[in-house]
């Protein structure tokens, strides 16, 4: 799996570094950083978990 963002519908809410933070993280500029492109599979349901936290659906998953 591959995360993939829409950088122009972020709004760095930071709603995903909650969900993962071993793959997302909101800096102090509050700029969307994604730390592991491919997450391990042992980290599936909270990537999940943070994409579908997006409100505005600016996180998306590609196998």
């Amino acid at each position: 799996m591959r995360v993939v963002v829409n950088y122009d519908l972020c709004e760095a809410n930071a709603r995903c570094m909650a969900a993962c933070p071993e793959v997302f993280r909101v800096d102090e500029n509050d700029d969307l950083h994604i730390l592991i492109e491919c997450p391990p599979e042992g980290l599936r349901k909270r990537v999940e978990a943070a994409v579908a936290a997006c409100p505005r659906a600016a996180l998306r998953l590609v196998e």
